[in-house]
């Protein structure tokens, strides 16, 4: 049932889009207005408030609880889970706006800054921290450790209606738990879609850059299609192959790049911004989580932050089934401390390297990045990239990285779409994830036409609101849970 009217609902939506992308355009613009004008705070006290709470967890007496058994053992060893978790999570996103985010906000900073300034430059980077940081893998961690609690440790099925089982009863069949389900889906379908939907953008402004490829719709379904096809293969090898093999090669790839433009790029500098925005983030990390400018007209809060809340909301049911799914072993304190900071270092440290770079690249010499992002978002990581030693064959691996992690996204999407949709089976038959693998690309093409990044955006702000109601219940619900739990102290020695 849940399958069905999932499949229903977004094909009827992929039909709108591809019939009538103005009016789907139109609409979207409409519902996006009416979310970030009256639920804008909602999201912003939510996303913190679940940032607060996992941090307590870790620390608290449950940390040392297993997920799982108390003789289970983790399936993946650190490195490999990592590489999942990271690859999944992030993946294409951090690609694109690693030198797009802070030239943007270079140029157009937050409400009180003069653009073009060096404090417009500090905070630039600062508030990409602040964007793909702590908050983003909080939302990720809460839903990954409560579908890893109640399925490994309470042996309940991999659903999101099972995780508010204390709430509304075991029972998957009733009419709420189909409710949550669908929601769940059609979530993660729109989040998806829309890192799909950038890759296929960037893919087409590497190419571009890289061999005069024209930047329009038809290369970007072009690219969409290819992807597709390179995914469902992907797919068809199940979790311990296909999406294992390409998580570590992201990983690689990634590490590769961030390498090479960390030693080719201002390498003193980078090292500058990094401890400079560090220290500026986490100072003012409350101030900056709350947010919001009631006695001043402005969108930047909504065309950012709102945006970025609600796309970790929207993908959060299948990074958090995802990550959940290969956590089993691992303690509460292990997986909140893991999730929380070791991708969000990374974020730092990648935001350093190429946002470093390109600011001081327009700061400091004649190449205009800034007409670039006007003209092409897409295309300033290879214009960076291009004005450094080697920058052709840096641009090569940056298209391969992009597509590694556009299929290796798309592939995990369509494992844990196919296990919503199947009663929480952990190991959905092909055809089922054949149907969500090519179900979501047409969601990403008929959001490209719709509107290109701004359609792709809205539909994650307006699928998330929903969902967010359902990260507090979750909280209300593990806490329930937890306090039935029997926690041995070891006794202090004299």
């Amino acid at each position: 049932m849940v399958f069905y009217i999932s499949v229903v609902l977004i094909g009827l939506f992929v039909l709108w889009g591809l019939i009538s992308p103005t009016s789907l355009g139109n609409s979207a613009n409409e519902a996006l207005k009416f979310t970030t004008t009256n639920f804008g705070w909602m999201f912003l006290i939510i996303t913190f408030l679940v940032l607060v709470f996992m941090i307590f967890l870790a620390f608290s007496k449950y940390g040392k609880l297993k997920l799982g058994k108390e003789d289970d053992k983790p399936e993946f060893n650190n490195l490999t889970w990592f590489g999942m978790l990271f690859s999944a999570g992030m993946g294409i996103g951090l690609v694109f706006w690693g030198v797009a985010e802070p030239l943007d906000h270079y140029i157009y900073p937050p409400m009180g800054i003069e653009p073009l300034t060096p404090q417009a430059a500090n905070s630039a980077i600062v508030f990409s921290f602040f964007h793909w940081g702590l908050h983003a893998w909080a939302i990720y961690s809460l839903v990954g450790l409560t579908i890893a609690y109640f399925r490994f440790r309470k042996g309940k099925k991999l659903l999101i209606s099972q995780t508010l089982s204390p709430i509304i009863g075991d029972n998957i069949q009733s009419a709420k738990a189909k409710t949550i389900d669908t929601l769940a889906i059609i979530a993660t379908a729109f989040g998806v879609a829309t890192s799909l939907g950038l890759g296929a953008m960037q893919i087409n402004g590497g190419l571009n850059q890289l061999f005069g490829v024209d930047i329009n719709y038809l290369n970007q379904f072009i690219i969409i299609v290819i992807a597709t096809i390179l995914f469902l293969l992907s797919a068809s090898t199940g979790l311990e192959k296909g999406i294992k093999i390409l998580s570590n090669i992201n990983v690689g790839i990634a590490i590769l790049l961030l390498v090479f433009v960390f030693i080719l790029g201002p390498t003193s500098k980078i090292l500058e911004i990094f401890t400079n925005s560090l220290g500026t983030y986490l100072q003012n990390i409350v101030s900056m989580s709350l947010r919001l400018t009631p006695f001043k007209e402005s969108t930047w809060i909504a065309d950012w932050t709102l945006f970025y809340w609600a796309w970790w909301i929207a993908w959060s049911p299948f990074v958090g089934v995802f990550i959940a799914r290969v956590s089993k072993g691992r303690t509460i304190r292990e997986f909140i401390v893991g999730v929380l900071l070791v991708p969000s270092l990374f974020s730092y440290i990648w935001f350093s390297v190429f946002g470093g770079t390109a600011l001081n690249l327009e700061i400091n010499t004649n190449l205009s990045l800034l007409e670039a992002l006007k003209a092409d978002m897409s295309s300033t990581l290879f214009i960076t990239l291009n004005s450094l030693p080697l920058g052709f064959i840096a641009s090569v691996v940056a298209v391969l990285l992009i597509i590694t992690f556009f299929v290796s996204s798309a592939d995990s999407a369509t494992f844990v779409l196919g296990m919503f949709s199947s009663n929480g089976s952990m190991h959905p038959t092909n055809k089922v994830k054949f149907t969500w693998g090519i179900l979501q690309s047409l969601v990403a093409a008929s959001l490209l036409l719709s509107g290109g990044l701004e359609g792709l955006q809205t539909m994650s702000i307006v699928t998330a609101l929903p969902f967010s109601l359902i990260l507090v219940l979750m909280i209300v619900s593990l806490i329930k849970e937890l306090r039935h739990e029997k926690v041995y102290r070891k006794p202090k020695k004299h």
